[in-house]
């Protein structure tokens, strides 16, 4: 997946515009955008929404995932009491502290599933892995913690209220050092559980060019998906994480280079050696590309003329 749109799960009529938005999924939030008071009502709101998704949608459309509220008091649990039967394709667990914490969220879900008839597995799991400072110690416990594990994703606006810092961003809107860091933990820890490194969002969604220059910069480094608060994020977050013709052009030689050698674990194509990273990064672009296409490369930079010599000023005359 490309793009995670979060929408508040107490207001039915932006739940009906996030699911024509052409986001890869729609989350339907609990927690953070919906007060204690009003939970039950989102709750039921929730569920209605799930359970109105025509089969169309279902098998085409944006995937259907839930932000349950965190464990520890009760909460997530009645929120998947209420939600479950509606059959979400997944379920984000905030602030969760390490893969025990995924691992027990696991555990509630295959008592639902099997409660509810549905194949254990069925419903994946996201973990927000950095939203206190006690989980950022815990991103490398996530690998082989439950295989129903999808995706890892950062955040910095529940991280910063942790610390009590006055801010997470600088003056130019970049994220400050320590939130640059917690970002680049999450990225290695989600390769290193073989699941989807996820970017947080953009918060200013009036910002369109600083929202692509995180896009880029995401892709740049490895993230394969983006979280949006407002539709008008997802064309620009779409756009960056489809892979350029070129590079899936590329990618598909070197796949069909190595599957005609027998699948060496290394091998050299004019004189230039690839070995099995090399291979899976070209096969994650070939899948990316089967799923949601490609775009045009971009046209080439032109080339700056050299700058034409300045002519030498005669001296002056003295008088």
């Amino acid at each position: 997946m490309r793009s995670y749109l979060f929408v508040p799960g107490n207001d039915e009529n932006k739940i009906i515009k996030a699911f024509d938005a052409e986001a890869d999924a729609v989350v339907l939030d609990l927690e953070d955008s919906v007060a204690p008071q009003d939970r039950n009502k989102a709750r039921s709101i929730v569920r209605d929404a799930l359970e109105a998704l025509p089969p169309s949608m279902r098998k085409t459309g944006p995937k259907a995932f839930v932000r349950v509220n965190p464990l520890g008091d009760g909460e997530a649990f009645r929120d998947l009491d209420s939600v479950m039967p509606g059959r979400p394709d997944g379920v984000l667990l905030p602030k969760c502290r390490d893969g025990e914490n995924a691992k027990k969220f696991s555990e509630m879900l295959v008592a639902k599933e099997s409660e509810l008839a549905i194949t254990t597995g069925t419903v994946k799991v996201i973990a927000i892995a950095t939203e206190t400072a006690r989980s950022v110690f815990g991103l490398g416990s996530y690998g082989g913690s439950t295989p129903r594990l999808m995706g890892l994703g950062w955040g910095a606006e529940d991280l910063s209220a942790d610390m009590g810092a006055l801010a997470n961003r600088d003056e130019q809107g970049l994220f400050l050092p320590p939130y640059q860091l917690v970002r680049s933990l999450c990225l290695i820890a989600a390769h290193a559980a073989r699941v989807e490194a996820i970017d947080t969002v953009h918060i200013n969604y009036k910002d369109q060019e600083g929202l692509k220059r995180e896009c880029d910069a995401a892709l740049r480094d490895g993230f394969t998906a983006k979280m949006a608060i407002h539709p008008a994020q997802i064309p620009i977050i779409n756009e960056a994480f489809t892979p350029f013709k070129s590079d899936v052009e590329s990618s598909r030689e070197l796949v069909e280079a190595f599957a005609n050698a027998g699948n060496p674990g290394v091998l050299g194509i004019d004189g230039q050696m690839y070995d099995r990273p090399h291979l899976l990064r070209a096969e994650k672009v070939v899948a990316r590309a089967e799923t949601y296409g490609m775009k045009d490369d971009p046209p080439p930079k032109k080339k700056r003329a050299p700058a034409k010599p300045r002519a030498k000023r005669a001296p002056r005359k003295k008088t």
